[in-house]
């Protein structure tokens, strides 16, 4: 029956089962029904881009940009900057506004931006004039389907008067993001593929296409969608960030493998790890030329196991890479922190790394058996980001299934308000000078020095006695421990002197307990013993 629809039907037959009689309308002379709106575009849209990408052969083809972009150096690159009269999203009467960054330098695969207004989806084309190019002149003009390198926000942050940066997304899947009072530091990435493997073959999937929202006059929050791809992988991203004094953003995410995966490195960080006190390069400073005595982004990394367990392992510029594993079950958090925030230990006027950021991951549900891995790349410089840290899931990822995980990140300074037991401040080591003469003669031996403070430990400084040093070491022999309170820093200062393995990393682990009672976090640190 085409002249009626199924609606108009049962309205009918109601209208007959009440007994009332009715003359039928003819269907030409009923009012026009008015066109249903097309569905607001949301994350459901692209998941099914992701999944349709998926289930097709990866293309990786891109237009080659004009040799005028591609041979910019940074600087020149840098000197490219969006006019901030054009600036997006506005029009709505809302706080945030959007800028987007030109392709060029080392950002030489373009990316689609899309703004979102009243469910509609819809393209930014890319126009010299939404740029200042400062002292970069081109010979010709500029394709006018280019793309861009990636963009980002801005929002009153620090002041309800300005307009400062909030975030940004450039370069692969990277993206980092501000608390109030932070400077940009570390870099969240939406996947990990193959990292700390040795053959120089990591994946680096990319945001080839974004979505922004446009928020209205009334809102706090700025949701962001993203498609992912990869040879090996395609996935749908969303974020909701908030802003303010941490900042924090909720991540959606739905992958689908184009071929199976082992290693997938889920909520990755990637930060920077120089110079500092626990680091044996700290005494080789005046090699580097280097007037600063720290130089790090990030200083630690921090995991809460689903025991509650709080286990601090200090980061390190290695002398080769390094991998360690820290097995989590139901994860319950870890995060890259920047714990030192005192100027003079950096004193850099400039680069202000006592005001970096601390990622901190919360996952969302359970998120199964699997391992935080660490992964620690030598450096001889503070440009290179050198460390790594991802949760990645024991079990294999299917082809054409799709994955689904969720999380959120808090942008904090220490991490202090995380928990209330004694944390761990500094980490040293010196050779083991104390032992005995026949300990003495033994080789590779070595003195790690750590200091407690915070939670409990100022109460226990009367009482010492009270104070049990709980140590472990693993592929290597514990010789002695020592606690010794102190007082400058209103806690305790362990020492363990450890025999370590000739030809393996040894690792080490303690924490202080009273009458069975946990008052601080688990330091975990390693060793190897290098030939050259």
């Amino acid at each position: 029956m085409p002249a009626f629809d199924r609606r108009s039907l049962l309205a009918g037959f109601a209208v007959y089962a009440a007994g009332t009689p009715v003359l039928a309308q003819p269907v030409q002379n009923a009012a026009p029904r008015p066109a249903a709106p097309p569905p607001a575009f949301g994350y459901d849209d692209v998941v099914r881009r992701a999944r349709e990408i998926s289930a097709a052969p990866y293309d990786g083809a891109v237009q080659p940009l004009p040799e005028q972009l591609t041979r910019l150096d940074f600087d020149s690159w840098r000197d490219i900057r969006f006019r901030p009269d054009k600036s997006m999203l506005g029009t709505a009467g809302g706080k945030f506004r959007l800028q987007l960054f030109h392709l060029g330098h080392l950002f030489l695969k373009p990316v689609t931006i899309n703004t979102i207004r009243d469910g509609v989806a819809t393209p930014i084309p890319y126009t010299a004039s939404l740029f200042d190019y400062g002292r970069a002149r081109f010979d010709k003009p500029l394709p006018v389907n280019m793309g861009f390198a990636g963009f980002r926000i801005h929002f009153p942050l620090n002041d309800p008067r300005g307009s400062d940066e909030l975030l940004s997304f450039i370069g692969s899947s990277y993206f980092r993001w501000l608390g109030r009072g932070q400077k940009y530091g570390l870099s969240a990435r939406g996947l990990a593929l193959g990292t700390g493997l040795l053959d120089n073959k990591e994946e680096f999937p990319f945001f080839r296409e974004f979505w922004i929202d446009t928020p209205d006059s009334a809102a706090d929050a700025i949701t962001i969608y993203a498609l992912l791809d990869s040879p090996s992988v395609a996935g749908a991203y969303r974020f909701v960030f908030r802003p303010g004094p941490e900042t924090p953003v909720e991540i959606e995410a739905t992958i689908f493998p184009r071929t199976p995966l082992s290693l997938v490195g889920m909520a990755p960080l990637t930060s920077m790890y120089f110079l500092g006190e626990n680091d044996r390069h700290l005494n080789d400073r005046n090699k580097y030329d280097e007037f600063r005595a720290e130089l790090h982004d990030s200083d630690g990394l921090l995991v809460n196991t689903e025991k509650g367990e709080w286990i601090w392992r200090p980061l390190r510029n290695p002398l080769v890479q390094e991998v360690h594993n820290y097995d989590a079950n139901d994860l319950r958090g870890f995060g890259l922190m920047q714990r030192d925030r005192r100027f003079e230990h950096y004193q850099d006027i400039e680069l202000n790394y006592e005001e970096r950021p601390s990622y901190w991951i919360e996952p969302t549900g359970k998120w199964g058996e699997g391992r935080v891995e660490l992964i620690e790349l030598a450096t001889k410089d503070e440009t290179f980001d050198n460390v790594i840290v991802a949760f990645v899931p024991n079990k294999t990822l299917e082809p054409g299934k799709p994955f689904n995980f969720a999380y959120r990140i808090r942008s904090l300074t220490d991490g202090a308000e995380l928990h209330r037991l004694g944390r761990t401040i500094n980490t040293f080591s010196a050779p083991a000078f104390a032992l005995g003469s026949a300990e003495a003669q033994r080789a590779n031996t070595r003195r790690f020095l750590v200091d407690f403070a915070e939670g409990d430990m100022a109460y226990y400084l009367a009482q010492p006695n009270l104070v049990e040093i709980v140590a472990a070491v693993g592929k290597g022999k514990l010789l002695r421990t020592f606690l010794v309170p102190n007082p400058a820093i209103k806690g305790f200062r362990v020492m363990i002197d450890v025999e370590l393995h000739p030809e393996a990393t040894t690792t080490m682990t303690c924490f202080l307990r009273s009458a069975g009672r946990v008052l601080t976090e688990t330091w975990s640190w390693s060793w190897k013993v290098y030939n050259f």
